[in-house]
């Protein structure tokens, strides 16, 4: 178990490794442009006869099934059988045939104790992790790290990164028949994804623009409420390069069940690629180049500075 522990705890050493790959490739562009990453069956998405969560991809996700496998579904299990034998055993010890002639005590101070006692331990024992957990989840992201804005519509969602130039992408759901077409499970799958990097922390924010909207991808344990007039702001964190897909996860109108959400995370030189499609894009981190009309004007201006100079001084002679 403590081996598992280690494995799925979240992860600062991952996110720190991530930061430090991040920075070595942050402005490295992939050559070729960007091509649709394919969906992997299974990954990233709900599977026909599922039971528990879907696996995780996120450290905060690894953290939280670790806590729910190890801890609470022990406890849960333990207490279930316990109060199980309890019962079983009063109602054959206890039963009109086997005790005839019950017992009239009304108080024993020693039992009240007990399970007064035990139910707090228990409950200490699921409060621990549960706080390092909620700590985790919403730890302030690094003063660096990328934002993207996520903007809940009746129905569909917008993208902004305001970090690469403000662009923003706007995403419907597809049909039936263009998911198919596609590889992707309909009713998740999007005309336009909101693209991530992957292996580095993601300042993502949400908001909505008419009625609260919740932006909730199950497999990167990630949920946040989108309210109009207000931002609200978590750390995203992708593990691996995948196709991670949620839904609005508040009832927000008519067509509530149709604004799925499509996470693509890539390798950050991909992601460059991808942002380098769109009109005014700019790689986050990199630094700001002039403006061509600016940068010829600055050359003309010296010349034209250094003309008047001559004149002058030629007619003080």
């Amino acid at each position: 178990m403590l081996r598992l522990a280690f494995k799925t705890l979240p992860g600062l050493a991952l996110i720190a490794a991530g930061a430090v790959h991040a920075g070595a490739d942050r402005l490295v562009v992939a050559p070729g442009g960007y091509t649709p990453m394919k969906p992997t069956p299974g990954k990233g998405m709900p599977v026909d006869g599922g039971l528990t969560f879907q696996t995780q991809y996120s450290p905060t996700g690894l953290e939280a099934l670790w806590m729910h496998d190890n801890i609470v579904m022990t406890v849960l299990i333990a207490v279930t059988l316990f109060v199980l034998a309890l019962l079983i055993w009063v109602m054959v010890r206890y039963n009109s045939r086997a005790n005839p002639v019950p017992s009239k005590t009304s108080h024993n101070t020693l039992l009240e104790v007990v399970w007064t006692g035990i139910p707090v331990l228990i409950l200490l024992v699921v409060f621990v992790p549960s706080m390092k957990l909620l700590a985790h989840q919403f730890k302030t992201p690094p003063k660096d790290a990328l934002t993207i804005k996520a903007i809940g519509n009746q129905w569909y969602w917008t993208y902004a990164y305001p970090d690469n130039g403000e662009f923003e992408v706007t995403s419907n759901m597809l049909s039936h028949e263009e998911a198919i077409k596609r590889g992707e499970p309909p009713q998740l799958a999007a005309d336009n994804r909101m693209v991530v990097p992957v292996g580095e922390p993601i300042r993502l924010q949400t908001t909505g623009a008419d009625v609260i909207h919740s932006f909730a991808v199950p497999s990167l344990w990630f949920k946040l409420d989108a309210v109009p007039g207000r931002i609200n702001e978590k750390v995203l964190f992708v593990k691996e390069p995948g196709v991670y897909y949620g839904q609005c996860s508040e009832l927000c109108g008519a067509r509530h069940g149709y604004m799925p959400i499509v996470v693509e995370a890539l390798p950050r030189p991909q992601y460059n690629a991808w942002v380098m499609t769109h009109a005014g894009a700019k790689i986050d981190g990199a630094p700001d180049v002039p403006a061509p009309a600016a940068a010829a004007a600055a050359p003309a201006a010296e010349a034209a500075s250094g003309t008047e100079v001559a004149a002058a001084a030629s007619s003080g002679e």
